[in-house]
């Protein structure tokens, strides 16, 4: 297994936000390298991929705006056009406005033989693939004027974009589309990889990333601390590692899955499917005496108990090590008691759906005793996330990694804040899952989530390793559905077939 001393970003990619970058990039030119250089040494990244990635082009339009990112795109024209490819470039600032390094590099592209366009409306943009250097990492307000003209006639181009840095008009700390973004099929980001180029929007304009450091050792300045990490797919081969010969079922956990109020019965079918299916050796299910048949014939190996409310459940919370709490729920009567009952336990908890509609109206009203627990991972999506802070869903999605880190330091414990990027707060920092697709958006996906977080929970992962895996699980599991048949019409209970490879690395030479 991991060390869990070396810390939470051990081997994952570190995500900084755009200041920390600015600083790197600081402290760089002051320990001796000229920015100029800098500059260069990206235009160069940006020529190679450009000519990996579409090595049949012969002509370029590069959009240069003002500032650095604008002067990579000028050296990138001289760069191309000393390679005999046509190129138009296009101007949002004139030259004789820029100062120091972007002036050294329009310069540079005009000495070269590159001819200069100021932009206009209706411009036409002449080349087969578009470069993006309008506006870098710095941009905070929305987009306006002729940037934004600029932005959308790229888009209605219909051509390729390489965007250098970060697509224009996205938000390098939120992901958030500030107005009007480019729509990038390919961005090349330099020196420290940038956390809004992986939640939000990113998802629909990034495109393929590609990162280059261009010689800074970012993880060498201790002292800025990333903002979050990226999850990758070595965390199953690390903590789920081949069983002991001798493993019997006890050995494995016992979950306990708590929802299906009556009409209500499937979102616990497919939690507690998807918990025995990731491992755990005994999975219960207490729902609605109306829903047990239909369990017994889905998943025969579930434990179905029939219950007409909280004061049926007996024993079986005490029974168990962990509870998932909210599939199914419904948020009257029968959904609260059975919430309350499993609030009352000491056993970690999986609180999703309903349970955390429910839990947002107790916390909103709690007088003593509604304090946060340091044993529970909570689900939510946006709308979840917004009752529970007591925000409007905009807000959510505007800054989510602000969100995710608020409901943890309201509620305590693990918070997976679901959706295109899903994030994960804990004591050891935020994580972002890189891995999902648009097939997702569909009934019961995050009931199955809180099933597999349950089993692993019950095979004794760690209440954070647990979140970050079951979220990286579950979502390469729907790629991996989708890759055999595709986005539309993938349903939540294809998931748990393909999470079980996923959790059996030894089986599958750790190809996760």
């Amino acid at each position: 297994m991991i060390d869990a001393s070396q810390g939470p970003g051990a081997g994952l990619r570190p995500l900084y936000l755009s200041a920390q970058v600015r600083e790197l990039d600081r402290r760089t030119i002051a320990g001796g390298i000229a920015g100029f250089a800098l500059m260069q040494r990206a235009s160069a990244a940006a020529w190679q991929v450009l000519r990996q990635r579409w090595p049949e082009v012969r002509s370029l339009t590069v959009l240069c705006g003002g500032g650095n990112n604008g002067g990579d795109g000028h050296v990138l024209a001289a760069l191309a056009a000393a390679e005999g490819l046509t190129v138009q470039r296009v101007l949002l600032r004139p030259v004789d406005e820029l100062s120091g390094d972007a002036r050294l590099a329009a310069r540079m592209a005009t000495a070269a033989g590159v001819g200069a366009e100021p932009w206009t409306p209706g411009i036409r943009l002449s080349g087969e693939l578009m470069v993006d250097a309008l506006l870098g990492t710095g941009l905070a307000g929305e987009v306006r004027g002729a940037f934004r003209e600029a932005i959308a006639a790229v888009n209605a181009s219909g051509r390729p974009v390489l965007a250098i840095d970060i697509p224009s008009g996205l938000h390098a700390d939120t992901g958030a589309v500030l107005g009007d973004a480019v729509l990038a099929a390919t961005t090349l980001t330099f020196i420290g990889d940038k956390l809004g180029l992986h939640i939000g929007a990113a998802a629909e304009h990034v495109g393929e990333l590609c990162f280059r450091d261009l010689g800074v050792e970012a993880l060498a300045a201790t002292d800025l601390v990333p903002a979050a990490h990226l999850l990758d797919t070595g965390l199953a081969a690390a903590w789920l590692p081949a069983r002991r010969r001798t493993a019997h079922k006890g050995d494995c956990g016992h979950a306990l899955v708590l929802g299906g109020a009556p009409g209500f019965g499937g979102a616990a079918l497919l939690a507690a499917e998807a918990c025995a299916r990731l491992g755990a050796g005994k999975v219960s299910l207490a729902t609605a005496p109306a829903h047990v048949a239909a369990s017994l014939v889905r998943r025969p190996e579930v434990m179905a108990h029939g219950i007409r409310g909280a004061t049926d459940l007996g024993q079986l919370p005490a029974q168990a090590d962990v509870l998932v709490v909210g599939p199914g729920l419904g948020q009257g009567s029968w959904g609260q008691g059975v919430l309350q009952a499993a609030l009352e336990t000491d056993k970690p908890l999986v609180v999703d759906a309903d349970g955390l509609n429910l839990l947002a109206a107790y916390f909103a009203g709690a007088e003593e005793g509604m304090a946060p627990r340091d044993n529970w991972i909570l689900t939510p999506h946006p709308g979840e996330a917004a009752r529970l802070l007591g925000w409007r869903v905009a807000e959510i999605e505007a800054d989510r990694r602000a969100a995710v880190v608020a409901l943890r330091e309201r509620f305590g414990g693990v918070v997976v804040l679901k959706g295109a990027g899903s994030l994960i707060a804990g004591p050891q920092g935020v994580a972002v899952c890189p891995f999902g697709n648009p097939g997702m958006a569909s009934g019961g996906m995050g009931d199955v989530l809180s099933g597999m977080l349950g089993a692993l929970l019950a095979q004794g992962v760690p209440l954070e390793i647990a979140a970050r895996l079951g979220v990286l699980v579950h979502a390469r599991a729907a790629d991996l559905a989708v890759a055999d048949a595709g986005e539309r019409g993938l349903l939540a209970g294809d998931l748990a077939s393909y999470a079980r490879i996923l959790v059996n690395p030894t089986e599958c030479d750790g190809d996760v």
